[in-house]
């Protein structure tokens, strides 16, 4: 079996980069194009608090299979073929959850380059991956 390669997706022009960097980096390497969903997205607040929605879910599961469906025809466009997972959780902790789960050997992601205060209140899923992975990771920005 050939090199595991992990490449988390969001739709921002950062993560599309991150897997054609990917794609043309590692031909030889198998490629796993994850996308999670975080549930923090799908809880909503109203005068009674914060509520889950059924509808809110299904929305974002559909638009996360768009998302991969999209990897899916980025890696065509490069002949090759990616694995895809859909997952819910804390983008940083899924992914490196399933880096540790699947054998994972290296991550590819890309970085929106936040600094500042902006880092500080929206934090940063590719630096606590990196600070976390058991394995190599790749930041493209």
């Amino acid at each position: 079996m050939g090199e595991q390669i992990l490449v988390p997706v969001d739709r921002s022009a950062h993560s599309d980069r991150a897997l054609e960097y990917a794609v043309d980096s590692f031909p030889d390497a198998e490629l796993t194009v994850l996308h999670v969903i975080n549930p923090s997205s799908y809880w909503y607040g109203n005068t009674d608090g914060y509520i889950y929605s059924d509808e809110i879910e299904a929305w974002l599961r559909n638009r996360g299979e768009a998302v991969l469906e999209d990897a899916r025809r980025t890696a065509a466009g490069h002949d090759r073929e990616v694995r895809t997972e859909l997952k819910l959780g804390s983008p940083s902790r899924t992914i490196t959850e399933y880096v540790n789960a699947r054998g994972i050997d290296h991550v590819v992601l890309g970085s929106h380059g936040r600094d500042g205060v902006s880092r500080m209140l929206l934090g940063s899923v590719a630096e606590t991956v990196t600070r976390r992975a058991p394995v190599p990771v790749t930041i493209v920005r």
